[in-house]
């Protein structure tokens, strides 16, 4: 049975890196999809997830995704695999917004293992 709309004006809102946000779309133990904010020259702490594969569709601005040494930069209607255990860390170069959503294959609840340093 369908459960209704689900949009930022109704979803669960949280903040993180003390600039960016996050709503919860949908919040299962097998599917996560969340919609997140992050504004120029913010971005996250590298990380992996152990169990989670998530997927990263941005819907507007532009995101770079660092592994490692690696930068992937990726725009509007472009999405990006992470597989589990792949360190990464998503970052905003740009002067505006990136406004993007993660979708994650089991949920990333209790799943994220920090890594001091860059990507």
């Amino acid at each position: 049975m369908a459960q209704g709309i689900s949009d930022i004006s109704t979803a669960e809102h949280y903040t993180w890196g003390g600039v960016c946000d996050g709503w919860r779309l949908l919040d299962d133990p097998a599917l996560s999809v969340i919609q997140e904010r992050v504004p120029p020259r913010g971005g996250e702490a590298p990380h992996f997830h152990v169990r989670a594969r998530q997927f990263f569709y941005v819907l507007s601005g532009t995101a770079t995704m660092e592994f490692g040494d690696e930068k992937v930069t990726f725009g509007p209607n472009q999405g990006l695999h992470v597989p589990p255990n792949t360190l990464h860390r998503l970052v905003n170069y740009s002067d505006a917004d990136v406004v993007f959503l993660v979708v994650s294959s089991p949920t990333t609840a209790g799943d994220r293992i920090n890594v001091p340093g860059p990507a």
